[in-house]
């Protein structure tokens, strides 16, 4: 699988309408992304992906490279053998759902992240890490920054956005704000709103990267990284992105290893160990500074604010035109199916055509990136039936 893969860089004095962070000022920032595909004369083919919570702009293809964009940054450090694979290339490519000989898909980190985009991790002006001076974002500064590149591309018009878990919120987001923009949206195990168990989730996340005393306010780069408290933080999210059954399926592969943690308590069957080993391994992959800032942006999503909606049942109403292709995971603990049927019925209210698909799946949240078999024969329908 061919892909592009390219650095933008954005000056906010030349974009004085965009908004980001909040209003607080970043001189400049970054944003990485890949291509697949090629973009149709009239510019009309384009498909912008949006990736989960602590995934790349790496969606398709092999790059063992990583990123190799920042001189003096440590990304390519941070691209273990799990980021070499793209994370949808069951989806993306000639025949496949998001079929390249058809259709031009864009892929970006966001910012906040930490592979090429500008985070906390990257080097401001004065040659210093941002640490605990970046700001806090909201996922509405994430499509905001990706409608600039679109601009940078020329493309004003979206074939469609897709998106799953918070990428699927940021369809939303991006659907009610920039109506204009796109034809058809396909969120996927997502929902308007963060639940009350997700920010309950979100806060033990963010209280465990803090009290790691080696967090440090954020400002932890020239020493030791606070890995104890981001590998504490993965296990409690990883336990909603899979299914019990099947983490006890995982497990039972797995291999009992001593934890360096335990002092007096030894871990002694396969799924603590499975736990153990996930929380390691996604601190040689992900920054801690990144993940609270995308996990505060999670928790404070707000669709009606953000869409300027008076009520929830108002949210839609400036979508009208739009195609949404809506999938639930039967066996979902992170985004349950409510969500979903909610997000339908206030579609339908508001007179909108949608599709609400029901995915029946064993794998739980993750089904979205492990089987692309359930869902690509809808995706396909939706996208190719539209052109």
């Amino acid at each position: 699988m061919n892909f592009n893969k390219g650095l933008i860089e954005i000056n906010q004095l030349d974009e004085p309408s965009l908004n980001i962070f909040n209003g607080r000022l970043i001189k400049k920032i970054n944003l990485a992304y890949e291509t697949y595909g090629a973009l149709n004369t009239n510019k009309d083919n384009a498909i912008l992906l949006f990736h989960a919570l602590t995934g790349s702009q790496h969606a398709a293809g092999g790059n063992i490279t990583g990123p190799g964009l920042i001189e003096g940054d440590n990304i390519n450090d941070r691209w273990n053998e799990d980021m070499h694979q793209g994370w949808w290339d069951g989806f993306i490519g000639p025949g496949k759902a998001l079929d390249t000989n058809k259709f031009f898909v864009i892929s970006i980190n966001y910012i906040g992240s930490c592979y090429g985009s500008t985070g906390p991790a990257s080097f401001g002006y004065d040659g210093k890490r941002y640490g605990s001076r970046f700001p806090k974002i909201t996922l509405s500064d994430i499509v905001d920054s990706q409608i600039s590149l679109l601009k940078r591309l020329n493309i004003s018009k979206l074939h469609a956005v897709i998106g799953a878990s918070i990428g699927g919120m940021m369809c939303l987001s991006l659907s009610t704000r920039y109506p204009h923009l796109v034809k058809n949206v396909i969120p996927i195990a997502a929902g308007i709103n963060t639940t009350p168990l997700q920010r309950i989730l979100n806060l033990e996340q963010a209280f465990a990267i803090e009290t790691d005393p080696n967090f440090n306010k954020g400002d932890y780069y020239d020493s030791v990284y606070p890995n104890k408290g981001l590998a504490l933080a993965r296990m409690i999210g990883h336990k909603t992105f899979v299914s019990l059954n099947e983490l006890e399926n995982r497990a039972k592969s797995g291999i009992i290893k001593s934890a360096d943690a335990f002092t007096w308590y030894k871990p002694s069957n396969e799924i603590e160990s499975y736990m153990l080993h996930q929380g390691e391994k996604f601190t040689e992959r992900f920054d801690a500074n990144s993940y609270l800032r995308l996990l505060d942006a999670w928790q404070r999503f707000d669709l009606v604010g953000e869409s300027k909606s008076k009520t929830k049942f108002e949210v839609f109403n400036s979508s009208k035109g739009q195609n949404f292709l809506i999938f639930s995971i039967d066996s979902d603990v992170c985004y349950y199916p409510e969500q979903q049927y909610e997000l339908a019925s206030l579609l339908e209210k508001s007179s909108i055509e949608n599709v609400h698909i029901t995915v029946h799946s064993k794998q739980g949240h993750d089904s979205f990136l492990l089987e692309p078999n359930l869902f690509t024969p809808h995706i396909k329908s939706q996208l190719e039936n539209e052109i």
